[in-house]
């Protein structure tokens, strides 16, 4: 009688018997791949999503660069301005999944130019940065120098004089409390912060350009 022959495949040239232990743990790694990759599609999704919804924040100038290069199609920037339309939570649920879709169809050259958007949009602009620097400097050129109020005032001519004078004196109190407390964090108080709010809200209204304060080179 004629053995019945084993069933079973081969794996680079090695025949795996169908049960054995060889096969089952073949067919365990084989299941923790599709898992894995699994995972991955659902993380890439995820993010393709979350992206998509923040297309709804993306300012109009850096929309118009997206459509002018192609990467932002007609279709899902139709989607978008339809999703910030909509109202009712649910319709704006399923709008935002549409929006998804659509995102899972794009070039990962869109994709990447869609990022770069939208983190370009966070980052400070470079003025920005400097009016926030001036404050900086013009808070404390006026607690350090009596004279730096004068030039502040041809500056700020809405500025409550009084006021700041009174803040002006808080903050070097509070200043001088901290040097005579050796060894203690420095802490700036609320006078040292108001101060801050005060010029940097006033620099917002003028040109940044000539904000710039004094320095002793000058």
């Amino acid at each position: 009688m004629s053995r019945k022959p084993t069933k079973g495949y081969y794996v680079r040239g090695q025949f795996v018997a169908e049960g054995s232990e060889l096969d089952l743990e073949l067919k365990r790694e084989l299941k923790g791949s599709v898992d894995q990759s699994k995972t991955d599609l659902k993380k890439a999704s995820d993010r393709l999503q979350t992206l998509g919804e923040s297309l709804l924040t993306l300012g109009a100038g850096a929309t118009a660069r997206l459509v002018e290069t192609e990467h932002l199609p007609e279709k899902l920037l139709d989607a978008v301005n339809e999703a910030k339309r909509i109202s009712n939570f649910e319709g704006r649920r399923r709008q935002m999944q549409f929006i998804g879709k659509l995102m899972r169809k794009l070039t990962d050259d869109s994709v990447a130019a869609i990022e770069a958007a939208l983190d370009e949009q966070r980052r400070p602009s470079a003025q920005a940065t400097l009016a926030l620097h001036q404050a900086e400097q013009w808070r404390d050129q006026l607690i350090a120098d009596d004279d730096a109020l004068t030039r502040w005032l041809a500056l700020d001519a809405q500025a409550d004089v009084q006021h700041l004078r009174a803040l002006i004196r808080q903050a070097r109190k509070d200043a001088q409390d901290v040097k005579e407390r050796p060894g203690e964090a420095l802490r700036h108080g609320k006078a040292f912060r108001e101060i801050f709010q005060i010029v940097r809200e006033a620099l917002g209204r003028d040109d940044p350009d000539a904000a710039t304060p004094a320095t002793d080179s000058e």
